[in-house]
């Protein structure tokens, strides 16, 4: 899913509430950066999605937000949400009708959530060398639940959501698994609730009929709940994961914490051209906004993502993981990761990476 970098690129940066905007503008400063050390034709433009867009127009995803998207090459996004929000109706809510709204709007169904044990020393697990992706499928289950709602009877209310997916849609995403495990280890686990779900039974028939025309990819189905307990058994026996919306949110916190922290868990949402949504997978984390102590090196890592699948740009792609992973490694973390090293600040972290950026373009000159 790479390509050639168009010869003028624009990117949309919606850099959302909480701590959003600062862990989005560290990201932004490494894009430019590149930008500039590659000769790219970068231009940034801002837009307001989430609980800021409901503030400022009364709508989660405005006109001209969503006017901006489908003019960019790509999307950086940071955390939308919040308390204050979070009993706003579906269609009015930063999540359901600004986040998710726009994932669907714009086709991109493929989430590939990368968790790698760069700080083995920071898992809970220790001894664990993992480097699983995680690809959910982001545009249709629960989470679009074609028929939900709530109804009031007799001994009180009830709420209901239907799980619900068309072989179409397993299809796609499964031929993208099997093709993403291809290139990498060989290896694809398949995610589902088969012996419950009538929406499994069919995600399990899907996969295995595209799995058959992928011989070199050895396929594992597992049940969700198994699949939660053997990640924590044994991690480093996956490569790629695909599963379901809901599913593939759960594992991928799961996964976080099995790495150590959901600050360092990039993500890309892709459709079928190099279009794509980045954005870390934790969230807005309101309680440390404003306060310089968030961090930024997934929101770093998923820029990394964008100019790898969007822009077609995998050398410099490397160069800003390798930057990140070094500092990380080196001792340099905000205080979310810090465990006995003195800990730096959200913008000091940016700081760190510019200039490791630098050294390495220094080295290669």
């Amino acid at each position: 899913m790479t390509a050639a970098p168009p010869d003028n690129v624009l990117i949309g940066v919606l850099p959302g509430d909480g701590i959003g905007p600062e862990v989005t503008r560290e990201a932004v400063r490494v894009l430019e950066a590149i930008a500039k050390g590659s000769g790219l034709d970068l231009t940034v433009a801002e837009g307001l999605l989430g609980g800021c867009a409901i503030e400022q127009t009364g709508r989660p995803l405005p006109d001209e937000t969503w006017e901006l998207c489908q003019r960019s090459d790509a999307l950086l996004v940071g955390a939308v949400g919040g308390e204050k929000w979070d009993s706003l109706p579906p269609d009015q809510n930063p999540g359901l009708g600004g986040l998710l709204r726009l994932r669907r709007e714009l086709d991109l169904y493929a989430n590939l959530r990368p968790g790698i044990s760069y700080l083995p020393d920071l898992s809970p697990l220790r001894s664990c060398d993992v480097d699983v992706l995680l690809v959910r499928e982001a545009v249709g289950g629960l989470y679009f639940s074609p028929h939900r709602g709530r109804r009031r009877e007799a001994d009180g209310d009830v709420a209901y959501d239907t799980m619900e997916y068309s072989a179409a849609q397993v299809r796609r995403i499964a031929t993208l698994a099997c093709r993403l495990a291809a290139e990498r280890g060989g290896r694809l686990t398949s995610v589902d609730k088969a012996n419950v779900l009538e929406s499994s039974q069919l995600w399990r028939e899907v996969m295995g009929e595209v799995a058959a025309r992928f011989p070199s990819v050895e396929v594992e189905h597992l049940y969700v709940d198994n699949c939660a307990m053997q990640l924590v058994l044994r991690p480093g026996d996956f490569d790629v994961v695909v599963t379901e919306n809901l599913f593939g949110d759960i594992l991928s916190d799961e996964l976080a914490g099995i790495v150590g922290s959901l600050g360092l868990l990039p993500s890309g949402s892709l459709r079928d051209d190099r279009f794509g949504l980045y954005e870390p997978v934790h969230g807005a984390a309101p309680d440390i906004a404003g306060l310089g102590k968030a961090n930024p090196a997934a929101a770093i890592l998923s820029a990394a993502m964008l100019l790898r699948h969007s822009l077609g740009l995998d050398r410099e792609a490397t160069l800003v993981e390798r930057a990140v992973i070094t500092l990380l490694r080196r001792g340099v973390r905000t205080p979310d990761i810090a465990h006995g090293v003195e800990a730096v600040s959200t913008s000091a972290f940016g700081d760190a990476v510019l200039a490791e950026l630098d050294s390495m373009h220094d080295g290669q000159s």
